[in-house]
């Protein structure tokens, strides 16, 4: 089997700031397997926030090149741990086992897909301008905010007052503590926010023991693969799979599964991406409570093929894009 390594650095329309910084440019890996003259691709964003970098998701995915000629899915997640290197090689493996077997990925699952409602994310600034981007962006069904701590409330108002019809989610990238978030929810109820994300560090989550949640909570930076499930359910409502974090399709799929056994609600999201990187998680998103894979309409650019968007309805991808 022949690995293939290439970056690709994707423009961001406009800059995305996030608690952690600003970015103009998405830069990812793509892994590309050929085998008997079948070729399949997958695309990662490493992340900083797990120590992850282009030079690092390299060198780590080279360490593998020798033991991929006869690489199974089972093989893959014990080559790499969960993270941005191993997903790109796994869904690299999996639209390339899709070709070899001649079947789309929907039918190697057995599942019928359906377009899907994805959330747009309003990136982190003042409240004048997020309302400002709120209000050219009132005609979405999702909105998500992303969050900082201190003047959230202000940011929030703002976007309600611009876009009244749209449901919000918020996200506060582990940047609250107690005191905050006790301070936060009343005036968020008031304001008819549908989910928060990660209100405390990750480190943190036993903060959440015995604490109402009058509004859905959702575990991101909290929620890895299957593994981190034991310490989330009873504090958080929901998770948020991202393949970036698992590690692949393969370990999204089996969270996804492990987390609706529990009771728990799923969300997929993403990393800032194109098209290539949104279409495995696209699989696990179908049926979730909450999609989030706007990262192909937060790009002045994208993969071609991409996906077809109807305002923020994703339309079921072709295989010529993946599986």
């Amino acid at each position: 089997m022949k690995l293939t390594l290439t970056t690709q650095s994707w423009p961001i329309a406009g800059a995305f700031t996030i608690s952690r910084g600003s970015k103009t440019h998405a830069d990812v890996v793509v892994v590309t397997l050929e085998q008997n003259g079948y070729v399949g691709r997958g695309e990662c964003v490493p992340y900083a926030r797990y120590g992850e970098s282009i030079e690092q998701v390299l060198q780590d995915l080279e360490s593998v090149r020798s033991h991929l000629d006869n690489a199974t899915q089972d093989i893959i997640q014990q080559l790499l741990p969960a993270g941005a290197a191993r997903n790109a090689l796994d869904c690299a493996w999996w639209d390339l086992h899709c070709k070899q077997q001649n079947k789309t990925i929907w039918q190697l699952l057995n599942t019928q897909p359906q377009d899907l409602t994805t959330a747009f994310t309003l990136s982190l600034d003042t409240p004048e301008k997020m309302g400002i981007a709120a209000q050219k962006h009132a005609h979405r069904p999702v909105l998500k905010l992303k969050l900082a701590g201190e003047g959230d409330i202000a940011r929030v108002a703002a976007v309600r007052h611009n876009a009244p019809h749209a449901q919000i989610i918020v996200d506060a990238n582990e940047g609250w503590d107690i005191d905050l978030y006790h301070q936060m929810i009343p005036k968020l109820v008031e304001l008819n926010i549908a989910m928060i994300e990660q209100p405390f560090p990750s480190d943190k989550d036993h903060w959440l023991d015995g604490i109402e949640r009058p509004i859905l909570l959702c575990a991101d930076e909290s929620c890895h693969g299957v593994e981190s499930l034991s310490k989330l359910v009873g504090r958080y409502d929901m998770i948020n799979i991202k393949l970036d974090k698992t590690g692949g399709l393969t370990e999204a799929l089996a969270l996804k599964q492990a987390a609706l056994v529990q009771g728990m609600k799923v969300m997929v999201g993403c990393m800032v991406g194109s098209s290539l990187g949104m279409a495995p998680a696209f699989v696990v998103a179908q049926q979730a409570d909450v999609v989030d894979l706007d990262g192909p309409l937060l790009l002045a650019e994208d993969h071609n093929p991409g996906f077809e968007f109807d305002v923020s309805t994703m339309k079921v991808m072709s295989p010529r894009l993946w599986g």
